[in-house]
Formats: C-alpha cells, sequence, structure tokens
C-alpha cells in the first residue's frame, strides 16, 4: 500500500493542493451559517435535506449538485445562552480542525492527505449508493462529514501522544487519553444511532430513521478511512522476521568486548589497525556484513560485505 501511494504520489503530486484543511474549514463555516440561518427563520430548516443532503434519488434524477452540496452539512448554535456556548465551542472546533489537519499534511505530505480528504468525500458517496440499492431503498443520507475531520484527531494523537490539552480550559490531559476517550464515544454513537434509526423506522418515521442509521454508516467510514491511510504511512520494514534479527545480531557484536594486542578493543578487519595504531580513526561495525567484522573509517564504506555461505 506504502509503494501505491508513493507511485500515485510521482505521477499525480503536482495536483495536490497546499493548506487544503483551510478550504476545507471554509466549507465547513458555510454549512455553520446555512444551520444559523436556519434556525434564525431566515430560510426553511428542511432547506439542507431538500435541496443539498446526499439524496440518491434524487442525484439520478438530475440533481448531480448534490454530490457536492452534501459537504455543506449545517451546524447548530442554539439559541438563548446556549447560543454564545456553541459559538464559542464552534471557534474551538475550528482550530483544532486547522490544528490537526496541517500537523497530518506536515507529516504524510500534501498529496496524501489531500487523498485522505478526497477518500473520504468518496466514501460517503459509495455509502449512500449502497444504501440506496439496500432492499431497504434509503434515499436520505446525512453524510456525517464532520466526523472525517475528527478523525483525524486519532492520526493526530497517534504522531503526538504526549501533546496535552486543557480540558475545559483547565485540566491538561494528554493527546493520547483524549483519543481513547473518544474512539469510545464514537463506537458508544455508533450504537446509539442504530438503535435511534430502527426504532424510527420501525415507527414509521422513514426519513429520521434513514439519518440516524446512515450517521452511524458515516463514523464507520471516517474511522476506516483514518486507519487506511495512517497504517498505509508506516515502515513496516523494521519489523520484518529479517530485519529484527539482522538488528539483534548487530547489537550482540555491539555488545560484545573485543580485546586484542596491546589492549585495543578496535581492529580493522582490512588493515588490521587498532585504536592504539592511529588514534584518531573510527571504528565501526558494519551492519550488512555476517559476522562479528569492524572496520575503520577508511575501510568503512570501501570493503567488500562478508556473505555466510
Amino acid at each position: 500500500m506504502n509503494e501505491f501511494l508513493n507511485n500515485m504520489e510521482r505521477k499525480f503530486g503536482r495536483f495536490a493542493i497546499s493548506d487544503l484543511i483551510r478550504y476545507m474549514v471554509a466549507v465547513y463555516c458555510l454549512g455553520a451559517a446555512l444551520g444559523f440561518a436556519s434556525e434564525m427563520g431566515m430560510i426553511d430548516p428542511n432547506f439542507y435535506y431538500n435541496y443539498l443532503a446526499l439524496n440518491m434519488e434524487r442525484v439520478f434524477h438530475g440533481q448531480v449538485w448534490r454530490l457536492f452540496t452534501y459537504l455543506l452539512e449545517p451546524y447548530g448554535f442554539g439559541s438563548g445562552g446556549s447560543f454564545v456556548i456553541s459559538v464559542l465551542f464552534f471557534f474551538i472546533k475550528v482550530n483544532l480542525f486547522f490544528l490537526f489537519g496541517r500537523s497530518l499534511e506536515q507529516a504524510w505530505g500534501t498529496f496524501r492527505f489531500n487523498l485522505y480528504i478526497l477518500t473520504g468525500f468518496l466514501l460517503n458517496i459509495v455509502a449512500a449508493l449502497i444504501m440506496y440499492l439496500s432492499p431497504a431503498h434509503f434515499e436520505i443520507y446525512a453524510s456525517g462529514f464532520e466526523y472525517i475531520y475528527w478523525a483525524m484527531f486519532f492520526a493526530f494523537a497517534l504522531n503526538n501522544p504526549d501533546m496535552e490539552f486543557l480540558l475545559y480550559f483547565v485540566l491538561p490531559i494528554k493527546a493520547k487519553w483524549l483519543a481513547i476517550a473518544d474512539g469510545i464515544f464514537l463506537g458508544y454513537s455508533i450504537f446509539q444511532n442504530l438503535r435511534i434509526g430502527f426504532i424510527y423506522l420501525t415507527n414509521g418515521y422513514t426519513m429520521r430513521g434513514q439519518i440516524y442509521l446512515s450517521m452511524a454508516l458515516a463514523i464507520v467510514i471516517a474511522m476506516a478511512n483514518f486507519l487506511v491511510f495512517f497504517f498505509a504511512t508506516r515502515d513496516y520494514r523494521r519489523i520484518r522476521p529479517k530485519e529484527v534479527k539482522r538488528r539483534r545480531n548487530f547489537q550482540k557484536q555491539m555488545r560484545q568486548p573485543n580485546q586484542y594486542e596491546g589492549g585495543a578493543r578496535h581492529r580493522c578487519a582490512i588493515c588490521g589497525r587498532t585504536e592504539l595504531d592511529a588514534p584518531g580513526l573510527d571504528f565501526r561495525y558494519c551492519s550488512k556484513c555476517e559476522g562479528n567484522y569492524e572496520y575503520c573509517s577508511d575501510h568503512l564504506f570501501t570493503h567488500q560485505h562478508v556473505k555466510k555461505v
């Protein structure tokens, strides 16, 4: 998988958009503005689901813009005192999205981060299509693309496990513990969305049931997208049995004390010089030679590697 991504990056890397999270956050803010307008009565409360949501039935009848506008998922702000708190937490979320996105782009590279966002975008469309073609024939799909944003936190926490956040602006807690708590919460959310969705469906509230079930699926998709991209960036050569054995043998060689004539502890396998003969020489073991072979700095990179037959 890593080699496949490397090949794709060599071919299409020039098309990657730098600082893509900036544009994704802009889309997220537009969705928040849509939610605010809906709550204030400026537009129909069902405007998003009637005209923008990922409804595959209507997509197949020509409303192809829904394949893109579904990203404008409205965000609720509440009213009264809760409105101020909601706005405050909204700005905190936006800043966290910037932190996670830019950190991952730096760790993965611009192309892979672009591919992560694009794959999350496409997987939600595929999920909506599968639900539509299923025997239940679900039309409405609440994308839950916000979960794609939040899934970035898991990769961020794995890259920065000891970074501390101030929970409620007071309690310092490390990213790894927040990630564990968030994983438990998302697992519980999947269960709850499935449970509520089936309750609505069995009681005849089809649209609400579809929304809750699709949100459960959206969480699964976001986590699967994160897992694929995170583990695809790992270097698995270090855990290959052959590589592990080579490092173990090399470390064993380094621990073995050598004793040569005159009390010398280092001797070049090519020229035979020791640190007593030339105090300025550096001596190193060769990790590619099979056996306990040490070389001076003059022959470390020029010798022929020893292989056991």
